[in-house]
């Protein structure tokens, strides 16, 4: 053990986080993991929760109280206030993240809880029952998707699938996806093209849209089923110079320069692909299984709306990644672990997860809870047979350790617009992304060590 790892790491540490960069001085935040009881019930023990409004009801937070005996207090997420309650060495006891992004960049910089130990001895949420996208949730200092799991997520979907409104598909003449066999990227740009309708120089309907969770994510996603990769194998640079990098950057772009669907140079007034989906105004929406929760509640658009597999590029590999998995994580120095754990296996494993599983709003991550979900209609019968048979192409796809995705992405909107606009070419661009990304992610690298 490190003889400072006892100590609080200063603020001024933790500075290159709020920058979007960073947690710096991982030396500070490394050294002896502390011991975990897991004998502790967690009953009477009151846990701080830092998440967002929709993480965790008021009537959750009761419900916790009545079942487990737990009381929950929330703090409202922020990058800064979590830098501030861990410098101060009071940190929250469990923290929402994204998975497929958070998990690395904080392992990296020692200051998750290993919970190995935890599910080793749980009676509610057991390793074998764990879906393969909890593996988001595993580093083992090197790779995302191995060694010891800093985390769950709470329900998830394969981000790169695709719902589509018949009744628009239908108006446009347009050919529907198969059901089970994935179009090619280039189909589905063209069919976008087809699907897009424009009076008096505004849209009226969006031929689709594809976006991704977070553009870093999504180009990282889509350069893997180009069949190579955005990062460098240590994950320490991008390249969007190589030629499977440079084939997922420029059909993002073609994408935002034919003003299909939405994106930065032309946002959607509804900020997210829900309401416009939902008014007929959105042929195709790149947002996976999730969407069902809200498609499910209206009795209108549920019957004309279908669900298809995740597209691939020509000649590339067949892969369908989440690029989420949003859940919580356990800082290491938090002081109440095992009521933690509680309210950990509590949501993950119990109520709120059979809830959230039979609502359709994103695939249980748990194997066992999978019979909850939606089937009572045709059409969500239909549904279900695409996801279930989408699962078997899933693969962890690693994100760096060395910068936020928000901090790539904030880079991204910087630079981006010029090609999207078509005043710069995309190996410009991709010349430029190398540049500003790798500046960042040097700076990433040097403060983890």
């Amino acid at each position: 053990m490190r003889s400072h790892a006892g100590a609080p790491p200063s603020r001024r540490r933790f500075l290159a986080l709020s920058a979007g960069g960073a947690v710096a001085g991982a030396a500070a935040l490394n050294g002896c993991a502390l011991q975990v009881s897991t004998g502790v019930s967690g009953s009477g023990e009151t846990v701080t929760v830092m998440a967002k409004a929709d993480d965790i009801s008021p009537e959750l937070i009761k419900q916790a109280q009545k079942d487990i005996g737990v009381k929950i207090n929330t703090v409202l997420y922020s990058p800064s206030k979590l830098i501030a309650m861990m410098t101060n060495g009071n940190p929250p006891d469990l923290v929402r993240g994204v998975g497929a992004v958070d998990a690395p960049y904080f392992a990296a910089r020692g200051v998750m809880e290993n919970l190995d130990p935890y599910f080793a001895k749980s009676g509610v949420l057991k390793l074998d029952d764990l879906d393969p996208v909890n593996d988001l949730w595993r580093y083992d200092g090197h790779t995302q998707g191995k060694g010891p799991r800093y985390g769950m997520a709470k329900d998830f979907s394969q981000d790169s699938m695709f719902w589509y409104n018949t009744a628009l598909f239908d108006d446009a003449g347009v050919d529907y996806p198969p059901e089970l066999e994935p179009v090619t990227y280039d189909e589905w740009l063209d069919k976008a093209k087809r699907l897009t309708r424009r009076k008096n120089g505004q849209t009226t309907v969006f031929g689709g849209s594809y976006n991704g969770v977070l553009t870093p994510n999504l180009l990282a996603s889509l350069a893997v089923a180009a069949g190579g990769s955005i990062f460098s194998d240590d994950f320490s640079r991008v390249d969007f110079t190589t030629p499977e990098a440079r084939r997922a950057l420029g059909w993002y772009i073609d994408y935002c320069r034919t003003k299909v669907g939405p994106s930065i140079i032309q946002p959607d007034p509804n900020v997210w692909d829900g309401p416009t989906f939902q008014a007929n105004r959105l042929a195709m929406s790149n947002s996976g299984y999730w969407l069902g929760g809200l498609i499910n509640a209206d009795e209108k658009l549920a019957p004309l709306s279908r669900l298809a597999p995740a597209p691939v590029f020509e000649g590339g590999p067949r892969i369908s990644p989440c690029q989420a998995g949003t859940g919580f994580w356990i800082p290491r120095k938090s002081h109440n672990k095992d009521a933690a754990w509680r309210v950990f296996e509590w949501f993950f494993g119990e109520a709120p997860a059979k809830a959230r599983a039979a609502g359709g709003w994103g695939i249980p991550t748990l194997k066992s809870l999978r019979s909850l979900m939606p089937a009572q209609e045709d059409y969500q019968k239909r549904v279900l047979k695409v996801q279930e048979a989408e699962l078997k192409h899933y693969s962890v796809i690693a994100f760096t350790p060395y910068a936020t995705a928000d901090s790539l992405y904030a880079l991204f909107n910087q630079i981006a617009p010029a090609a999207m606009n078509g005043d710069i070419s995309v190996d410009t661009l991709a010349r430029r992304l190398n540049s500003a990304m790798n500046e960042q992610l040097k700076r990433g690298k040097e403060q983890v060590g």
